[in-house]
């Protein structure tokens, strides 16, 4: 029944399929099981960029533009993690509004502060929404640190968004997002120092051999979006000739981390039974012993 409703692009099968992906692993893998053979085909823009730099309205009204250009788009906001519930802060949804109205789906993804979880959760929660019809898939990071460089590694564009009150000029950027771009945009562009923020980061980052592409948004004004939404289409189009090679990547990063999760998951199970675990774990307790050759000791007995 939720196959057939997914596939149908229901709210609510989205809505439980996303849950299961995010909160039982039994199920989630019985649901990937099912729909994995379809996936693959849609396009995932990742847009990262420094908290503030209104990416929320920004996606709100691309997300209009794409379905003027015949596209349906789905948003997974990834929000930095409500530590009482474990949950996903929902501000984001908030600012959407227009765009759910339209048509997006719009979903929020708490972080939970691991970066594998991360990846995982987020890959197969693309997988359900490929499966119930959307391209692209928009996912937004919240501008935290190593989340940002870490979406460009499943996103296959990768939109940065700056604008002229995150930071007086380039050299406040980090140096990590000027190499992940394949658009930057200078957002609220209406606001003083946009156009000289505009003029370094042509200099700065546009003259790199990657050549990427450089524009200017604001959404109080509703400039640039259209060039932008036409932009992203284009280079979607780009991308599928390239996507079978990347995907091949990401699988194979993608199984190391799962066997790499699942050999975890058995050797802490080993360590809580084994005999050799607890004698030197006291013998480095009571400092007879460094980590390091109490770890080698465990290790060798471990590993045969």
């Amino acid at each position: 029944m939720l196959l057939a409703d997914l596939k149908k692009g229901k709210r609510g099968a989205i809505a439980k399929a996303i849950s299961l992906v995010e909160n039982d692993e039994k199920e989630a893998r019985k649901l990937v099981k099912s729909i994995f053979k379809n996936s693959g085909k849609s396009v995932v823009i990742g847009i990262t960029g420094p908290a503030g730099a209104g990416k929320s309205s920004l996606i709100n009204k691309t997300s209009v533009a794409l379905k003027k250009l015949g596209l349906k788009a789905a948003v997974l906001a990834i929000d930095p993690t409500s530590h009482v519930t474990g949950g996903a802060i929902l501000g984001d949804r908030v600012r959407m509004t227009e765009s759910t109205d339209s048509g997006t789906y719009i979903r929020s993804i708490a972080s939970r502060g691991a970066t594998g979880a991360i990846s995982r959760s987020i890959r197969n929660s693309i997988r359900v929404l490929e499966y119930a019809g959307f391209n692209p898939i928009i996912i937004e990071s919240v501008g935290a640190g190593q989340t940002e460089v870490e979406i460009s590694n499943i996103a296959d564009i990768t939109v940065v968004v700056f604008n002229p009150h995150t930071g007086d000029s380039i050299q406040t950027i980090k140096a990590g997002l000027t190499e992940i771009g394949d658009i930057y945009l200078v957002n609220k562009s209406d606001l003083d120092g946009a156009t000289q923020l505009f003029e370094s980061v042509k200099e700065f980052i546009g003259m790199t051999e990657r050549n990427p592409v450089i524009l200017q948004t604001s959404v109080t004004k509703n400039k640039g979006i259209e060039e932008f939404a036409k932009k992203l289409k284009e280079m979607m189009h780009e991308k599928q000739k390239t996507k079978k090679d990347q995907d091949s990547k990401r699988l194979e990063v993608e199984l190391k981390d799962i066997v790499l999760n699942n050999v975890r998951v058995r050797i802490d199970a080993l360590l809580e039974s084994d005999i050799n675990y607890s004698k030197y774990l006291k013998k480095l307790q009571s400092k007879e012993m460094d980590p390091f050759e109490a770890a080698d000791k465990i290790s060798s007995g471990l590993i045969k």
